[in-house]
């Protein structure tokens, strides 16, 4: 089912050349399910926002806009995975794949690299740095890479946000960092349930004792953390169930019909 689709259209081949080449744009991605989407309202804000940032002296496409491309791109399918991307002269590049499979998955082993991405509150197109800090971690037989800025403190993973539980309260770590949308509608969800959370600086050594750990991103809200480095947290069984009660509780916004 995988499809593409710019401005609207099929791309022909010249347009495809000239959105692959580029390396400057920015990007949301999300999951589709029933043709609605769990903070659809974010990721709107976030296109609208970093076009204003990356591209000062345009116009960015307005949110109807963006929701009638998605919407079109879509097709027929209820249920995808979908990238939308923004490209020098407002080009927006819708991508239609597969959902992500609705299913528990393994508890990760992340080792931490000093890393901070370039402009790190965007979602933007150059992710060379990122990719190669986490293949290099799987070379080393870890699941993945958490990152420490330039200050030390825990970030961001290199595709996905993490989380920790205290015993008494959920806790997000506080630096320089993509505010994922995932995360964005479980802290409203947590709010609404009034489930304890907080935010707070955290450099690695700050994580000893800490009872459990988990990763969120579009394809799976709470994905457990086994170990950081050496460092091991036995009860992310509590943890995501916190984040999985939170997460059935996120209202899903409809895309308008084509």
């Amino acid at each position: 089912m995988t499809h593409v689709e710019i401005n609207g259209a099929a791309p022909t081949v010249e347009a495809l050349h000239r959105a692959a080449a580029q390396g400057f744009g920015h990007y949301t991605s999300m999951q589709v399910r029933g043709r609605a989407v769990a903070g659809l309202d974010l990721h709107l804000a976030r296109l609208r926002e970093a076009s204003a940032e990356l591209f000062p002296d345009a116009s960015a496409p307005p949110d109807d806009t963006i929701t009638a491309l998605i919407s079109h791109a879509l097709r027929d399918e209820r249920d995808a995975s979908v990238r939308v991307t923004v490209l020098p002269g407002m080009d927006v590049v819708v991508s239609v794949d597969a959902p992500a499979p609705d299913v528990p998955r393994p508890p990760l082993r992340v080792r931490t690299a000093h890393f901070e991405r370039q402009l790190p509150h965007l979602k933007h197109c150059g992710t060379l740095a990122q990719t190669h800090q986490a293949l290099e971690a799987r070379r080393a037989g870890f699941d993945d890479v958490l990152f420490l800025g330039r200050a030390g403190l825990i970030s961001e993973g290199s595709v996905w946000n993490v989380v920790f539980w205290d015993g008494d309260r959920i806790v997000w770590p506080a630096a320089p960092m993509l505010a994922g949308i995932t995360m964005r509608v479980l802290r409203r969800a947590l709010t609404d349930l009034g489930l304890p959370q907080t935010e707070r600086p955290l450099p690695l050594s700050a994580t000893t004792g800490l009872p459990a750990a988990a990763a969120t991103n579009s394809h799976v809200p709470d994905q457990a953390i086994r170990s950081i480095d050496e460092i091991d947290f036995p009860a992310y069984g509590h943890l995501t169930a916190l984040l999985r009660r939170a997460w059935n509780e996120v209202p899903w916004q409809a895309l308008p019909s084509r």
